[in-house]
This record gives structure tokens, C-alpha cells and sequence, in this order.
């Protein structure tokens, strides 16, 4: 007999979502997957373990739905304007139905008082999960090194990636390991009450990047470091939000100052592991830029 879900992953057809869910059903660990639509879920539904059911961060009812039955939940929505409201419904509503553990993805520097939009409103969430009573786990990564891909036309056609930083170093994260701390994090209960800081083994320029970038795809690739405007000229015409837009722009302030550039043990404690390089990234996803 098939043993029973009582873990729901939501943003599962995301970067770190689609990881998550590989790693649990490799583990063969159950879970319930909350998707907004059937379509697109093949690869999904493929997998074993997976339980599929339909959910909206924006209707409270199907979250009630989904949210029945599972004592751990993984959170994760996009980082929209209307993200905080969504995951303040979801806590809400996972308080309401008996939710034992919450693993939230947060963000590197998560701070109520943070100029940056981003790492405001995965605090005041953090703040919510805490005095809800359950218990909780925290990722907080640093920038992606998956990330990248975002850039990958420019990086084919023009042997080009752009960024607001100049030479700032950042302890950049594979979201392979984030996914990983994730997983261990809903099947060991010593996770509980923790927050990791989730970073790289280095930390790295662009202009780093960039040449390990080079190495790996036997091809040039540069970085060219623009200003805050031009930044969000590219992320408009790319079709990012206004409110998205600017808030990546706040993020990349924060990366210029230096604020990311820490390296922690993060990853190790919560998974066992050494986390990837980015030499490691940039092999395995070489193909993708060439």
C-alpha cells in the first residue's frame, strides 16, 4: 500500500521547486505538489510520490483544500507585489488546519527595516511564522547561480550578462543545494527552529563569473557592469513588473555594497554536504549557453 502525503510543496515548477520535488521522490519520500493549473505538469506527474492538486496562492479555499491532511509545508511564491499577502493567507490558513512545520524560503539578509523591498517582506513573513507557534525551518540563500540562465540569449548572441554592481564579491548559491537543504529540512525534525544561511563555497565578482563562464563554454563571455537605470530599462523590456523590477534593482544596491559577499556553512549544516561551486554550475550548464 502507497504510504500517504503529509508534506505539500508549492512552487514546484519553479528553479528550486522542480529540484525539491526530484529530491524527495529520489528519497522516496510522498509529497502533495499545489499547482495553479494541470497544464505543464508532465514532468510532475512522472514523478513518483507525487501527489497533484490544484491551488491559488489568491483563493483562501483551495489553499484549505490542499493544505488538508499535511503536517509540513515548503513555501515558496513568486517575489511579486502580491507576495507577502499570499504567504501572510498561507501561514493563515496553515495555522487554521493544523500545519505541524513550515519550511519557508526566505532570502539572504532578510531585515524588517531593510531598504530592499524583497528582504522586507520575507521578514515580516519569518516574524508571522514564528508567532504562529509551529514549528519552522528558514532558508535564506544568497543570490542564484541559476540566475544566470535568465541571460542566456545575450550570453549566446553577444557573449554578454549585465549587473548594477561593479566589483562587488557575492557567495553565490546552486539552487541544486538549496533544494537539498529543502528536502532534508521536511524529513528530519532536528531542522526544526533553525534558520540557515545558505551560500556558496566562494565568493565571486561577475567579472569572476564571467571568466569561469568563459572556461566552461570554450567560448568569451564578458560582464558588463551598467548602471541602476539601465538595469531597469533591460529588466522592463525583458517584461519584468514595474514593482519586480524595482525591486531587483534595491537588490543589487544591497550586492554593491558589499552585503552578500559573506560565505557561511549553511548548506553543510543543513544537508551534510560541501554546497557546489561555481565551476561545478558552469559545467554542468555549459550546453545550455552555447
Amino acid at each position: 500500500m502507497s504510504q500517504k502525503a503529509n508534506i505539500l510543496i508549492t512552487g514546484a515548477t519553479g528553479n528550486i521547486g522542480r529540484e525539491l520535488t526530484r529530491y524527495l521522490s529520489q528519497k522516496a519520500v510522498p509529497f502533495r505538489v499545489m499547482v495553479r493549473s494541470r497544464n505543464d505538469i508532465a514532468e510532475l506527474s512522472a514523478l513518483p510520490g507525487a501527489d497533484i492538486t490544484e491551488g491559488n496562492f489568491n483563493d483562501p479555499g483551495s489553499l484549505e483544500n490542499a493544505l488538508k491532511g499535511i503536517e509540513k509545508a515548503f513555501l515558496l511564491t513568486n517575489s511579486s507585489e502580491l507576495a507577502e499577502q499570499q504567504q501572510s493567507t498561507f501561514v493563515d490558513i496553515a495555522q487554521k488546519t493544523g500545519l505541524k512545520h513550515m519550511v519557508k524560503l526566505s532570502q539572504w539578509a532578510a531585515d524588517i527595516h531593510s531598504p530592499v523591498r524583497f528582504l522586507r517582506y520575507h521578514a515580516a513573513i519569518e516574524n508571522q511564522i514564528r508567532e504562529s507557534g509551529m514549528a519552522y525551518t528558514f532558508l535564506r540563500p544568497n543570490l542564484f547561480m541559476q540566475g544566470l540562465l535568465g541571460f542566456r540569449e545575450t550570453i549566446i548572441k553577444k557573449g554578454q550578462f549585465y549587473g548594477a554592481l561593479g566589483e562587488a564579491k557575492i557567495s553565490v548559491i546552486d539552487v541544486r543545494d538549496i533544494a537539498a537543504a529543502a528536502g532534508e529540512a521536511l524529513t528530519d525534525s532536528r531542522h526544526e527552529g533553525k534558520t540557515y544561511n545558505l551560500t556558496g563555497p566562494e565568493s565571486l565578482t561577475h567579472s569572476q563569473l564571467a571568466e569561469k563562464l568563459s572556461a566552461a563554454t570554450g567560448r568569451p563571455v564578458q560582464f558588463v557592469d551598467i548602471t541602476p537605470e539601465m538595469l531597469r530599462d533591460i529588466l522592463f523590456s525583458v517584461g519584468f513588473p514595474v514593482w519586480q523590477a524595482d525591486g531587483l534593482v534595491e537588490d543589487y544596491a544591497h550586492y554593491k555594497l558589499g552585503e552578500a559577499s559573506e560565505v557561511q556553512t549553511g548548506v553543510k549544516e543543513a544537508t551534510g554536504h560541501e554546497p557546489r561551486s561555481f565551476d561545478s554550475f558552469a559545467k554542468d550548464h555549459a550546453f545550455l549557453f552555447s
